[in-house]
């Protein structure tokens, strides 16, 4: 009578190989990358911006900027943001990216981080550079472009 331990060590390889068959020759999901531009008109007493496809504000309205700013830095030149772009018309109606990086007053371009997503950007992971178009500061407005490069599946 053979010992049922014996066949322990040609199971082990046996299920290895198939494992490791299997890993080799399954098709990985590749992410896809999406260049997006899009202009937050911002008002400086409330961030529920209106986001626009353009400069302008008579440009169509593809979402809106919810969240927050918080001043970050001891002589309040800078602050820390985190908001959610929620487009709401457009290729991504009913998605969202969340925004979240540092906003330094005294650079044109700024970097943040995408660090989560919704819907068409689900397992998002990104960046994105703000550059200021337009600043009224008697009115408390700007418009920012917005040109974010997000990885996702």
């Amino acid at each position: 009578m053979s010992n049922p331990l014996s066949l322990t060590p040609n199971f082990f390889i046996i299920f290895t190989l198939t494992i490791l068959y299997v890993s080799y020759t399954f098709p990985r999901l590749q992410p896809k990358q999406t260049n997006l531009v899009f202009y937050v008109h911002d008002y400086f007493t409330a961030v529920d911006d209106q986001v626009t496809d353009g400069p302008s504000i008579e440009s169509k309205q593809i979402g809106r900027t919810q969240g927050l700013y918080i001043n970050s830095q001891l002589d309040g030149k800078g602050l820390h943001l985190v908001f959610s772009a929620i487009f709401t018309d457009g290729e991504f109606k009913g998605s969202t990216l969340e925004i979240q990086g540092a906003d330094i007053f005294g650079m044109k371009e700024r970097e943040f981080g995408i660090v989560s997503g919704t819907g068409y950007f689900w397992f998002v992971k990104g960046y994105g550079i703000m550059e200021i178009e337009f600043m009224d500061i008697a009115n408390l407005r700007a418009i920012l472009k917005l040109n974010v490069t997000v990885k996702h599946y």
